[in-house]
């Protein structure tokens, strides 16, 4: 076997994001998982990852989920090139549609592999912002953004409940495979609204199954969004066990205040279907 094919099974052997089918298991390194050895000490990169907009609401105002949240594992999950492999960036990249011009925010962009793609789609009259709240996994991306001389990218410092995107700039946010690690995904997904342009859309990816297996129930994300003002519009299903699925941002008097939002899932919670996790 190749040195190529030996790592590619190893890396599907411990990818639970890519293969809905699997579960997480024990006994994989840090090169199985795509993960990257962090920087020396004192070993900067010369991008800056800087919070691009003024705090939105504070985390205290919005409510706790009602179900478990997922630990941050790692800036990757595997091999870049056996996710093109399999088609995963092809099929996402299909639903969103990047178009030339826009403005594009990566949330949870861990070392960039959705930026990478996202770059020459947006062209140099567009801006891809690749945001996440890990400081190792954003000098990972700014790393990668000066050696690839990325000139339409921003790294981003957000926070757990607000991702710090200049308002009223994107067209579309992309969430893949994270939004089940949001400890406050109400607070998120509403700063994120302010983010948006009038009718742009939140494309989420994961697999159905429960937040602590690393997934989040279609329904239960439906629900949470719902709360905020988004609009389910276009799910697709063509992998089975995981969904992409395409939300439509509120704009700001649609959505609700973070005191009736509170209300709102005190008399109804976003619960998993059949009361369990």
């Amino acid at each position: 076997m190749t040195t190529r094919g030996l790592r590619s099974r190893r890396a599907l052997l411990c990818t639970a994001l890519l293969s809905p089918w699997l579960v997480l298991v024990g006994g994989c390194d840090a090169s199985d998982r795509g993960d990257e050895p962090a920087a020396q000490d004192g070993a900067r990169s010369s991008a800056v990852a800087r919070e691009m907009a003024p705090p939105g609401a504070p985390d205290s105002v919005f409510p706790a989920p009602t179900r478990p949240i997922a630990d941050i594992v790692a800036p990757r999950w595997s091999n870049e090139d056996d996710r093109d492999d399999i088609g995963e960036a092809e099929r996402v990249l299909r639903v969103l549609n990047p178009q030339k011009g826009q403005h594009i925010a990566d949330i949870g962009a861990g070392d960039g592999y959705y930026v990478a793609r996202l770059v020459p789609r947006v062209g140099a009259t567009g801006r891809v912002y690749g945001e996440d709240i890990v400081p190792r996994y954003l000098d990972l991306l700014a790393d990668r953004a000066d050696r690839s001389g990325w000139s339409n990218v921003d790294v981003v410092r957000g926070e757990a409940h607000d991702p710090r995107l200049p308002a009223a700039t994107l067209d579309a946010a992309l969430l893949v495979h994270m939004y089940h690690e949001i400890t406050q995904p109400f607070g998120l997904l509403w700063n994120l609204a302010t983010a948006m342009k009038p009718g742009g859309r939140v494309v989420i990816v994961d697999l159905d199954r429960p937040t602590w297996g690393h997934g989040t129930p279609y329904d239960l994300l439906r629900c949470e969004l719902a709360a905020v003002g988004y609009r389910a519009d276009t799910v697709d299903r063509s992998v089975p066990g995981e969904y992409v699925a395409v939300f439509l941002a509120p704009s700001l008097t649609e959505r609700p205040s973070p005191e009736a939002l509170a209300e709102m899932l005190l008399q109804n919670p976003c619960t998993v279907p059949g009361g369990r996790e």
